[in-house]
């Protein structure tokens, strides 16, 4: 019998706490469980829970519940951090260690592994990927983006006709959307656009310099035709000089956001008429109402491969999502290896994604769950 320690780490998803629920349902008849509280900070400081009777009902119960029930949240891994990560499941005696995370979880995990064969200690070693951004290289998108991508779709559209009915009042909405470098969010917000009247009616993504020009002739375009118009930024949007808002920097990572209220302040000026700045906000990677069934049932699977990989010995792999090439959508589980991984950095939306918008909708699809109910064309007025 194994000792198995498992924790969450890095932002949230709407399902991060399925993906725990269906490792902890696979290993427990075989192995006893410890949780991490609070990520690698509670690695660090040695903040455990007994996986007893309480503990695991109250994962069961968290299993339809946003947010990390374990506690999150970043915490920098210097080597001083991670050797004493180390200790802490040398003294509690743990075989094996896994964790639910991004692209920073995976590159820690990495590094964890490699300070247990240091202080030779034998550590096995699995990721379970999670990210709203999905930007977690080596699979085909990860747990969280699809109902985050629901969300955006429908929240783009939802304030698109709210507008349309405000325009003698305010006339441009500028949305802003999470993804970091990437802009598969950002680019979901027109998966639902079903007539020229409904926004988005421009889309800025980080994987391309955004043009003052380009902005406002779409935004006069909009304005001219309907009285209205709604723009969708990316966070990670960067301006033709290569300027990118920040909020600041913490433990050395870029904090993004800002680019709607520039944006926003910037077609007030221009265009003289009522302009709002939105931020979607942390709804997109949390609110249950919007939770994709195919995501929620994906991340589940994702830790049951994930316990069935512990029983196996498995070590310093990811379980990776691959889409099988087939009409109907399904998926494979496959291991990774981490450091694969790691190499492959940010993933950012493909070129043949950004140039063909109708191919990156089919493929986004079938990972934003039950269908959603369709709109009729907005009514014409004078």
């Amino acid at each position: 019998m194994k000792k198995v320690a498992i924790g969450q780490a890095g932002g949230p998803t709407a399902v991060i706490n399925a993906t725990l629920a269906g490792f902890v349902e696979e290993v427990l008849q075989d192995h006893s469980l410890l949780f991490i509280q609070n990520g690698y900070e509670g690695l660090t400081k040695g903040l455990f829970l007994d996986g007893n009777g309480a503990a695991l009902e109250q994962i069961r119960l968290h299993h339809q519940v946003p947010g990390a029930c374990l506690g999150s949240g970043r915490f920098p891994l210097t080597d001083e951090n991670i050797e004493k990560g180390v200790r802490k499941l040398k003294e509690q005696n743990v075989d094996a260690l896994v964790f639910i995370g991004g692209n920073g979880t995976m590159e820690a995990l990495l590094k964890v592994e490699q300070e247990a064969r240091r202080q030779n200690f034998q550590l096995q070693v699995i990721g379970l990927p999670k990210t709203v951004d999905n930007d977690l290289g080596e699979t085909d998108h990860a747990p969280g983006f699809g109902s985050s991508a629901r969300y955006v779709a429908q929240a783009t559209r939802d304030m698109s006709r709210d507008l349309a009915s405000m325009k003698n009042f305010e006339q441009i909405r500028v949305l802003e959307t999470m993804g970091r470098n990437a802009g598969w969010l950002a680019a979901a917000s027109g998966l639902l656009q079903q007539y020229e009247e409904e926004g988005p009616h421009f889309i800025a993504l980080p994987e391309r310099l955004m043009r003052k020009e380009e902005l406002i002739a779409s935004v006069d375009d909009a304005l001219t035709r309907f009285g209205h118009a709604t723009v969708v930024m990316s966070e990670g949007v960067e301006w033709s000089d290569g300027k990118q808002v920040q909020k600041g920097i913490v433990d050395g990572r870029k904090v993004l956001g800002g680019i709607s209220k520039e944006v926003a302040k910037l077609l007030e000026t221009e265009f003289g008429v009522m302009t709002r700045a939105e931020l979607l906000g942390m709804n997109q990677r949390s609110f249950s109402a919007a939770i994709s069934d195919i995501d929620r049932k994906e991340a589940y699977t994702v830790g049951r491969v994930g316990g069935q990989w512990t029983r196996e010995g498995l070590s310093n792999v990811m379980v990776s999502i691959r889409r099988q090439p087939r009409r109907h959508y399904a998926v494979d589980m496959i291991p990774v290896p981490l450091q694969k991984v790691v190499e492959a950095g940010e993933r950012v939306m493909p070129e043949q994604f950004i140039q063909n918008r109708k191919l990156y909708y089919d493929w986004l699809q079938p990972l934003i769950g039950e269908e959603i109910t369709a709109y009729p064309r907005p009514i014409k007025g004078d």
